[in-house]
């Protein structure tokens, strides 16, 4: 089937879960970071969402990743731009260098980070309902 965004017919419980013991601590330290310019490829905006930036730009604005808690859990749901399909290769982009983010910085503050190979019913953006590989292709040289 390949890489596709089912979210609109499957419904998921999650998108991306974080367990630690002081949710609300480790938010502030990553926004900390990012204020101290120890963390290079995130940003947020005035709503505290996080959005991923490389020396490229991009991917910036892409998408964006908002924060909610939960008792031991800190879940980011992703938010697309309006009126443009989610891709796989966003999606994965911004879940796994994220997650990379929480291992390079914060390793010892959480104790799972878990995330949906899908959509899940709190992201927000269009999704893609049939296989088109030309949403999947990276640049390459």
């Amino acid at each position: 089937m390949g890489c596709i965004f089912l979210c609109q017919v499957y419904s998921t419980v999650m998108a991306l879960k974080i367990k630690t013991t002081r949710p609300q601590v480790l938010l502030n330290a990553i926004y900390t970071k990012i204020d101290k310019k120890e963390i290079l490829t995130w940003d947020y905006d005035d709503d505290r969402d996080l959005t991923h930036i490389s020396r490229s730009k991009q991917w910036k604005n892409k998408a964006w990743l908002h924060p909610s808690i939960s008792g031991d859990i800190l879940e980011f749901s992703l938010i697309g731009q309006k009126d443009v399909e989610m891709t796989c290769v966003i999606y994965a982009v911004y879940h796994g260098r994220f997650i990379e983010m929480l291992l390079s910085h914060f390793d010892r503050q959480f104790e799972i980070a878990d995330v949906t190979a899908i959509g899940s019913s709190t992201d927000n953006f269009e999704t893609t309902t049939n296989y088109k590989p030309e949403l999947l292709r990276i640049g390459r040289r």
